[in-house]
């Protein structure tokens, strides 16, 4: 599985955007996907994370009501709408993806296998 994460940039405060990562193979519905990031000096975390149906979503509580990640099956891609952006989201964002990661362990990015390229996202205050 290769996971191509984009859309990343550049935007002020309280603005918008949204990453998208896409998988390579035919088997995506099979796989969890979450996001991460990591921002200079600090340890990669957890954002938010959707199950292969997408009934089933999960979010770090620094985004909880101002990112929402969505999946598109058929298009092979995972969706990470962020809202109400903040200087503290800056950071390289990845995209990961993993066959049995479930339940409460969405969180923990040592589960995941497949993991895109990051993209930089930069809040201006």
């Amino acid at each position: 599985v290769q996971l191509q994460a984009c859309g990343g940039g550049l935007v002020q405060t309280g603005g918008f955007l949204r990453l998208s990562c896409t998988a390579s193979g035919r088997t995506f519905s099979s796989y969890a996907m979450g996001w991460f990031r990591q921002a200079p000096g600090k340890e990669r975390e957890f954002v938010a994370a959707i199950s292969r149906s997408g009934g089933s979503k999960y979010y770090a509580d620094s985004v909880k009501g101002r990112f929402t990640i969505s999946r598109d099956n058929a298009k092979n891609t995972v969706y990470l709408q962020m809202g109400s952006l903040k200087p503290e989201d800056t950071a390289v964002y990845y995209c990961a993806s993993d066959l049995g990661v479930s339940g409460p362990y969405y969180y923990r990015a040592e589960l995941y296998t497949y993991w895109g390229q990051g993209t930089q996202v930069t809040v201006s205050s």
